[in-house]
């Protein structure tokens, strides 16, 4: 922290303007500007300043701009503003108004706005590999499914096969009448499902070269190179956390709560953090508890919570056992050891303690 910092910067970062509101050490009004959401109008109006201590909400731009002011000297706060009701639900809210209170709060006490750490931009740059990856397979779904759905509807039936072998099983099951229509979308998955395993090899090929700690991750059976990867470039830096418990509530994997006197409901998880992880974690999960999952202590935990009948109690022992696997890949990666299924050997009373708390929605 500067220690000489006598102004205070909130900005309201927009698509093509942001709006600036200035501040001293008192919160007394010094300047306010809509400039430019441009590399060049940052450097012209940040550059030559003494050090400042400027808010900024995350979104879209909050990346290189932060990064672009914390190479000028700036002390830089990204704003989760979502944390933050005065921001987030003000009935009054305007750019104006927002970046006046990102001044105020971070002149005040920066931690008050939620404060958020952004990944390194070589970090940023291999995780969109993945995020890439990700759209492609959701707009193959999506045609798979639109295949499917048009055959059927003509009384005809795509043979079950998996998304790989779809273009070459669907195309000798087509109509004749719906060829015309559908021909091109089957070419389109074939040509898809080629780009998906060209990024898959890129993906291999970057967790040895420049991932090394996600080998151990991969120990565990279920969690694969997508997941490895997407654990630790979300993450980035593992000493985030000073106890691995931490990364399970940091990734919207625990209940949120309302608690207050003699009320306290149950509620549904709080889905804060990286969506993208969290849905690869749980799916990790399912593979765990699925037929091929290895008999390990995790998945024993998991499937005793899943006893607890219905189909709401298989949902909340996945998200259960996605949590537990977000502890256990931070401890893999922390501590380098080598993964063991049994570790910690837990005895029946001590089980049954994991098991009621393990209160997941």
């Amino acid at each position: 922290m500067h220690e000489d910092i006598t102004k205070f910067v909130g900005i309201d970062l927009g698509d093509r303007t942001s709006m600036v509101h200035i501040c001293d050490r008192e919160g007394h009004f010094v300047k306010e500007l809509r400039l430019p959401t441009t590399s060049d109008a940052i450097e012209q109006e940040f550059g030559r300043q003494k050090p400042m201590r400027i808010a900024l909400e995350v979104g879209g731009h909050s990346r290189w701009v932060s990064r672009q002011l914390n190479q000028m000297g700036h002390e830089v706060v990204v704003a989760d503003a979502r944390q933050l009701r005065l921001i987030y639900k003000n009935p009054r809210k305007s750019d104006r108004i927002d970046a006046t209170n990102l001044a105020k709060l971070v002149r005040l006490d920066k931690s008050l706005l939620s404060p958020i750490q952004h990944r390194s931009e070589a970090a940023q740059a291999h995780l969109a590999l993945l995020r890439s990856r990700d759209s492609l397979v959701a707009a193959r779904t999506k045609l798979v499914n639109h295949v499917r759905g048009m055959v059927k509807s003509f009384g005809g039936r795509i043979p079950k096969c998996s998304t790989e072998s779809f273009a070459k099983k669907a195309l000798p099951a087509l109509p004749q009448q719906l060829r015309p229509a559908l021909e091109p979308i089957v070419e389109s998955i074939h040509n898809l499902s080629a780009q998906i395993h060209s990024y898959d090899q890129q993906l291999k090929e970057l967790a040895v070269a420049h991932y090394p700690e996600t080998t151990g991750m991969r120990q565990v059976k279920g969690v694969g190179v997508l997941t490895a990867l997407a654990f630790v470039l979300t993450l980035e830096d593992p000493g985030r956390f000073k106890k691995s418990r931490q990364v399970g509530p940091a990734l919207g994997l625990v209940p949120a709560r309302d608690q207050s006197g003699d009320h306290d409901p149950q509620r549904h998880i709080t889905k804060t953090g990286d969506p993208y992880l969290r849905r690869l974690l749980i799916g990790s999960a399912h593979y765990i508890l699925g037929p091929f999952g290895q008999d390990s202590h995790l998945r024993r935990w998991g499937l005793r919570l899943a006893e607890r009948g219905g189909k709401q109690a298989k949902k909340r022992a996945a998200v259960a056992v996605a949590r537990k696997l977000a502890v256990l890949l931070h401890k893999l990666w922390v501590s380098g050891q080598e993964y063991d299924p049994f570790y910690p050997k837990l005895n029946a009373e001590s089980m049954q303690e994991e098991l009621k708390a393990a209160k997941i929605s």
